[in-house]
């Protein structure tokens, strides 16, 4: 290997091993490999059972005809792990493969490619370079795919032989990062589902959105800030996690009170209110930077920027940023899902509640964030929607 290619290998490496959070680190993962190899865009696919999710994509040629600030949509779908698609094709084998062109399969190739994409984006795909992510037990757990190679003068080429070593190494090295990273995520789930056995409401996929929602809200109120990026980077994996724990206090309340069909006491939501002190109680002495986000935003979430919330009566910018970001994602979340005890508000009626409640309930800067930057909401909102589907 050439020295500087795998200095590279050492150093995304280590950049990868201590992202935590499995959606933040796709995404580092796909853009590494793409600055590595120069492609112009790529996907990523993660194993379930006997299927590939397609979990995370970029496309700089596409990215480049949107507004400033607005991110690609990405419709989530399941692929089996057969022969007859590329992805599931590399998964099945175990081996990457080097297409350099894909409207030139030969016609004995047993896999095909899907022109659909290509027809609906307006896009040109040309050379695949796809590899398996293969952890050191060797298990197969998705798929790494790079696009249409870019020479310095931004003419589409195709992935050299000489590339593939580089890439199998690069996806062994993120198959183990991503392996690490589906545990944690997978931890906290089981804490979760403890409160959603208590609170029907505090499910993965209300969880997963609002930890979506903070990141992204925080990602543009640090960019309008100047936020320094390598400080965005590391919050954004830190608040993605915090903010799926932001009511886990909830396993210290009484069933009856969680799942009482009628309006609650006074008492009772006394009661209620008490879930996140307990929340923040779990994380003792906080000697991370995670622990000490997590309690923050189980803490302060329901307080107010008005003072009007609880359990402190903190107001304005007194509320960490973080809690404030949380107490707007899980409203809007609430606001616009179904719950047992009302159907969804349309998408009007909810961000009517929310521009309402500047000022009030929210930090008011945040939600213009939230307003300027709600293509990239919806988005999320759609793919998670999606992914429920899909499983």
């Amino acid at each position: 290997m050439q020295p500087e290619k795998l200095q590279y290998l050492i150093t995304v490496g280590l950049e990868l091993s201590e992202i935590r959070d499995e959606d933040v680190l796709l995404e580092k993962v796909l853009y590494a490999a793409r600055y590595f190899l120069s492609a112009d865009a790529g996907s990523i696919y993660i194993k379930e059972k006997d299927r590939l999710l397609f979990r995370c994509a970029q496309n700089d040629t596409l990215s480049s005809r949107l507004a400033p600030g607005r991110k690609l949509g990405i419709t989530t779908f399941a692929l089996p792990i057969d022969d007859k698609s590329i992805a599931g094709y590399v998964a099945l084998t175990g081996e990457p493969l080097n297409i350099p062109d894909v409207y030139a399969i030969p016609d004995g190739a047993p896999y095909s490619f899907g022109k659909n994409y290509d027809t609906i984006s307006d896009y040109h795909t040309k050379s695949v370079l796809t590899a398996p992510l293969k952890t050191s037990r060797n298990r197969i757990i998705g798929v790494l795919q790079l696009i249409n190679v870019k020479s310095p003068s931004g003419e589409t080429g195709i992935f050299s032989e000489s590339d593939e070593p580089y890439v199998r190494h690069f996806a062994n090295i993120a198959a183990s990062a991503i392996e690490r990273a589906q545990l944690i995520r997978t931890t906290i789930l089981r804490m979760i589902s403890m409160a959603e056995l208590r609170d029907p409401t505090e499910t993965a996929t209300h969880v997963n959105r609002v930890g979506a929602y903070s990141m992204e809200i925080y990602e543009a109120w640090a960019r309008a800030g100047g936020v320094d990026p390598l400080e965005v980077e590391r919050n954004k994996d830190t608040l993605r996690l915090a903010a799926m724990l932001h009511d886990v206090g909830k396993i210290a309340v009484s069933d009856t009170i969680l799942k009482k069909p009628a309006k609650l006491s006074d008492e009772e939501f006394a009661k209620i209110m008490e879930h996140s002190e307990a929340g923040a109680r779990l994380f003792g002495e906080c000697d991370t930077e995670l622990e000490t986000m997590s309690r923050d935003i189980a803490l302060y979430h329901h307080e107010r920027w008005d003072g009007a919330g609880y359990p402190k009566g903190l107001k304005g910018e007194e509320i960490p940023v973080a809690a404030r970001i949380v107490a707007l994602a899980d409203v809007y979340d609430a606001l616009s899902s179904r719950r047992a005890y009302k159907e969804a508000f349309d998408e009007t009626k909810s961000l009517d509640i929310i521009q309402e409640s500047a000022g009030k309930h929210f930090d008011p800067a945040l939600v213009k964030i939230f307003l300027d930057n709600f293509y990239n909401i919806r988005q999320i909102s759609r793919r998670y929607e999606e992914q429920k589907k899909s499983r």
